[in-house]
């Protein structure tokens, strides 16, 4: 049986294939510390699970609108104009299987064949893939490291063709962890707005940030960009709560609209407990997600730390979400490694560490560790790491 050629063009996704082995070789009785998945190690609150259980056991267990119950449309609603002043209205929100699914969705109604999508890299490891999906094509700026990973104005311009349709800035980013300043993305967005391109802010890990630069969303900067953006998020990161596969986009009328007839089709609705489950999340203080918060902090203070130590390994410092983004290539050198997946692959047989190679972010001189495991195990990681370094060098 011949597959269709969008799916063999597909680059599988990097992150779950390292986690998945890692995953075989822990269930395998081997002692596998586990870097790799973009995910919180701490429980749903109680809250949470409390309220979708009071759901489930009420009887809200059926179908709802294809793009999500109104009470949880008014909650996000209110949840954008207490922390960004952004005044939206229910019918501008689709409640979606996870923001991974609103920014499938969103692409698959903007773009047509041909379309071309911005793409800062390093990228996270599904935009182009779902790009390509809706068979536009991924236009890639480097934000290079000695600008803290970021892309400026003057590239997006030069990239610019009768075939833009939209730029994608994801702040906090993964895999980097860096955000982009007020000031930053308001040149970004007077390109954009100059040549009617869309902008897709992925802001999932919002919540994330460590330094005293607020997280700012580009369309909060004026109307005009608000009407030019579409806002992603969702509750997977900052409630901890990826299981649960709730996400959402806020956007205008007819671009929501669109998207919530097409996941009619797709999905039907998203899963009615996580809804209420999301519910309950934003009606609640931000008490939970600030210990969450403190302690991702207290962990990436000790893990970068002790990662700028290590022999041929730099790193700029991150400023949000949970992950740090080595340059490796002198550690690759000294080891006599020629390929970041080579290294990492090495690393995971020898000393049971699981790091994502940078290739599938767009930046084959980087690594990605996330930082959602305890801190006595990120530095058992880390020492790890530094015993194969150790052991393979060769200058």
């Amino acid at each position: 049986m011949q597959l269709s050629n969008r799916v063999q063009n597909l680059t599988p996704s990097s992150t779950l294939a390292i986690t998945a082995k890692a995953k075989a070789m822990k269930d395998s009785g081997h002692d596998v510390i586990g870097l790799g998945a973009g995910e919180p190690d701490f429980n749903t609150p109680k809250y949470i699970i409390q309220a979708a259980e009071e759901a489930m056991n009420t009887g809200l267990t059926r179908y709802t609108p294809s793009g999500g119950i109104l009470e949880l449309r008014e909650a996000i609603v209110d949840k954008m104009y207490r922390d960004h002043q952004l005044t939206y209205q229910a019918d501008q929100i689709i409640v979606t299987t996870g923001a991974k699914h609103a920014l499938y969705t969103l692409f698959q109604v903007i773009l047509n064949k041909g379309d071309q999508v911005i793409v800062p890299t390093p990228y996270w490891v599904s935009y182009p893939e779902q790009i390509k999906l809706a068979e536009g094509e991924p236009i890639f700026i480097e934000g290079k490291e000695e600008n803290n990973f970021k892309i400026s104005a003057k590239q997006v311009e030069e990239v610019i063709t009768d075939k833009t349709k939209a730029i994608i800035i994801n702040s906090p980013n993964n895999p980097t962890g860096m955000m982009y300043s007020e000031e930053e993305l308001q040149a970004i967005g007077e390109v954009c707005l100059k040549h009617n391109i869309i902008i897709i802010s992925d802001e999932i890990y919002e919540k994330l940030a460590y330094t005293d630069q607020a997280h700012v969303s580009i369309a909060q900067l004026s109307e005009a960009l608000k009407r030019q953006t579409v806002v992603i998020n969702g509750v997977s990161k900052s409630h901890a709560m990826t299981g649960w596969r709730i996400g959402y986009a806020c956007g205008r009328k007819t671009i929501i609209k669109a998207m919530t007839n097409l996941a009619s089709h797709a999905t039907s609705n998203p899963t009615t407990t996580s809804q209420y489950a999301a519910l309950a999340a934003y009606q609640a203080n931000d008490h939970e997600i600030e210990k969450m918060k403190v302690a991702f902090k207290e962990r990436l203070d000790t893990a970068y730390q002790a990662l700028i130590q290590l022999p041929g390994v730099t790193c700029v410092k991150p400023q949000g979400a949970f992950y740090l983004f080595p340059n490796v290539t002198e550690a690759m050198e000294r080891t006599g490694f020629d390929s970041v997946e080579d290294w990492v692959t090495a690393i995971l047989e020898e000393e049971k560490v699981a790091l994502i190679p940078g290739t599938g972010f767009g930046a084959p001189k980087n690594v990605r560790l996330a930082y959602t495991i305890g801190s006595d195990q990120l530095k058992e990681a880390i020492h790890r790491i530094e015993r194969f370094i150790i052991r393979h060098q060769q200058i």
